[in-house]
């Protein structure tokens, strides 16, 4: 998966639903996740099974679009994974991964797409890092609701119930090199909730948010974009440092801060994530 691709909103769509998927379409989702385990009924299953294999051949543009199945042990899985794997969908992504030998067969049967795994229970968040690990497995979506079942938590508006499992899951994405997507927002109505929900997620580290509405999309985009002070201090990072090695200097500052290599590459991706966004959307990047 193309690692600077702008991922900020990954938005839920019923496959079971053929007016969300046709509305998806027109929506500023960067990815688009088909859904035929939570919010279709066991008597729908299969026909929304062809409906997202139908809407992925489809295409919906230029955004990434995935189906997720139903998980082990259902009565569904087995045509679920083959569905997908022989499907034009990007991704796959699989609920429920609890385990590396969960891991390895979820991407066994993936027909070589990449999979996201959901981590949404106990034995997942304590198993997060050997999970992440797994080759094929390029990603980790949070379930946050499942989660805090298990967990018998009370969460609050700051999550704090969850913030271990949150930095767990982000850390161990990280340490492999993957994707790591915050779980969502049930509220609907609630989008300075949301707005506090989502500047946590980003706070936290995560590449962008799950959504189950059109409504949160525009909250989380631009929550996940850059702003225009964020990129004009990547470019002093960037400039600092590219003067101070033209000057033999082996130490770079900007605005009083020591630039060391790392800070430079997290600058370089922010600019290259804001170009993309920019190319996306069809706009400049933000300057100030």
């Amino acid at each position: 998966m193309d690692a600077d691709r702008p991922r900020r909103t990954m938005l839920y769509l019923p496959a079971a639903n053929a007016r969300a998927i046709d509305k998806a379409r027109t929506l500023a989702a960067d990815m688009l996740l088909l859904d035929l385990e939570d919010s279709v009924a066991p008597a729908a299953k299969e026909g929304a099974r062809a409906a997202a294999v139908a809407a992925v051949a489809a295409g919906f543009g230029d955004r990434e679009a995935g189906i997720r199945v139903n998980g082990f042990g259902t009565a569904w899985a087995a045509a679920d994974f083959q569905a997908v794997a022989a499907s034009a969908a990007d991704f796959l992504v699989v609920p429920k991964v609890e385990s590396v030998d969960d891991a390895r067969r979820a991407v066994a049967l993936s027909g070589g797409k990449p999979v996201l795994a959901m981590i949404e229970t106990p034995k997942a968040v304590l198993r997060a890092g050997d999970i992440a690990e797994v080759p094929g497995i390029r990603g980790f979506i949070a379930g946050f609701n499942d989660l805090a079942k298990d967990l018998r938590a009370r969460v609050d508006a700051g999550r704090l119930a969850l913030l271990y499992s949150a930095s767990a899951i982000v850390l161990a994405a990280r340490a492999a090199g993957i994707l790591a997507f915050d779980g969502v927002f049930t509220a609907i109505a609630d989008l300075e909730g949301l707005e506090a929900e989502a500047a946590e997620g980003l706070a936290l580290g995560f590449d962008g948010k799950t959504c189950i509405h059109p409504g949160q999309l525009a909250v989380v985009n631009r929550l996940f974009t850059p702003s225009a002070a964020e990129l004009a201090d990547a470019r002093g990072v960037v400039a600092a440092h590219a003067e101070a090695l033209a000057a033999g200097r082996g130490v770079a500052t900007w605005k009083g801060r020591l630039v060391e290599e790392l800070h430079v590459r997290e600058a370089e991706r922010l600019l290259r994530l804001a170009a993309r966004i920019a190319a996306l959307e069809g706009a400049e990047p933000p300057r100030t």
